[in-house]
């Protein structure tokens, strides 16, 4: 349960704290007043990193060149220090990870406090790129597996190190088999682990019960072996990047109407929406199975893109977990809702 957070010099805090509900916290307030800057800390401590497109650094406050989220969670107090770039003198190093006061690798501090977030742009993990897509799938999987984060920090360095030798080779002309023969390794190695982990996840989403709308994943991974490396060599030289691997998987949501159809290009907006609602509901059962415990709930000014229909669909969860809403005017909560949540007014 996250209890408290502490802001110094993050985004538009300089200096606050705030503490919450164990049941339903409500964070009302104009556009301005720093909802989703608040929200966001709350998933950085839970991630290790932003929701947000952007890099580390702009998460300070303007002006500053250190900020701070701590946090009070169960018996644990999780804390990220953000630096422009000169944090122990490493100038890589805009983020440093504290568990109870001591350094911890952002691979150990992720999943101490699980949460899943839902906001109006989760809409757009349908219908924009398959970056996003790929993203979802890592904030699910990072947070309740241990053995995907290590798998998928070691295949992002590795696919660097790669393609800075394939930009190389296609600069000279030249590729030498030994330069390569490690780090082909290293991205097979981690990257088979990362797509056996998302199919386990996407298998769980196709198995489930679907009471809010009914589709299917459909996986579309791009598998990494020594003979795909093999069959794509010459391309790779060509483009002097990696071809293959998890870092070019998309999936698709397929809507059962009389035949299976993509919810992005033949779905309806509404159905779209339905759609993301119910693979955040299946995300929550999926992180309770694997932890045991029910992940806190952050839901990020829903109120303003869904219908009430919808809305209601959401505001049945509460309740069954630690909930933080945000919210321009606290009348779009029902009375019903509102009489068991903590307010917290910016």
């Amino acid at each position: 349960m996250l209890k408290s957070i502490f802001l110094q010099n993050f985004r538009s805090y300089k200096k606050d704290d705030f503490e919450f509900s164990e049941n339903s916290t409500l964070i009302v307030g104009p556009n301005t007043a720093g909802k989703s800057n608040l929200l966001e800390a709350i998933f950085l401590i839970s991630t290790g990193k932003s929701n947000r497109a952007g890099i580390d650094p702009q998460m300070i406050h303007f002006g500053k060149e250190i900020g701070r989220v701590k946090a009070q969670v169960d018996d644990l107090e999780l804390e990220v220090v953000l630096t422009n770039g000169n944090l122990g003198g490493n100038k890589s190093q805009y983020k440093k990870f504290l568990i109870n006061g001591v350094a911890k690798r952002r691979v150990d501090f992720e999943g101490n406090l699980p949460a899943v977030l839902f906001s109006p742009q989760d809409l757009d993990i349908i219908v924009d790129s398959p970056t996003l897509r790929r993203e979802f799938l890592n904030n699910v999987l990072e947070q309740v597996d241990r053995d995907y984060r290590i798998a998928n920090i070691s295949f992002v360095k590795a696919l660097r190190q790669r393609n800075a030798l394939l930009e190389n080779a296609h600069d000279s002309g030249t590729k030498n088999p030994k330069h390569f023969e490690y780090w082909d390794n290293q991205v097979i190695e981690n990257g088979q682990i990362i797509t056996k982990k998302r199919e386990e996840f996407i298998e769980f989403v196709n198995s489930s019960l679907k009471d809010i709308f009914e589709f299917e994943i459909s996986y579309d991974k791009s598998e990494i072996s020594q003979l795909r490396l093999l069959q794509y060599e010459r391309e790779e030289l060509a483009a002097g990047v990696t071809l293959v691997g998890p870092h070019r998987d998309d999936f698709s949501l397929l809507m059962k109407n009389h035949d299976l159809h993509d919810v992005r290009y033949f779905g309806s907006r509404g159905q779209q929406r339905l759609a993301i609602l119910q693979l955040k509901s299946l995300e929550l059962e999926y992180v309770e199975k694997v932890l045991g415990k029910k992940p806190l709930l952050i839901l990020d000014d829903i109120f303003s893109e869904l219908d009430s229909s919808h809305i209601k669909l959401i505001l049945e969860q509460i309740g069954k977990q630690q909930t933080i809403i945000s919210t321009t005017h606290k009348e779009f909560v029902s009375a019903k809702y509102l009489k068991k949540m903590k307010v917290i007014k910016l």
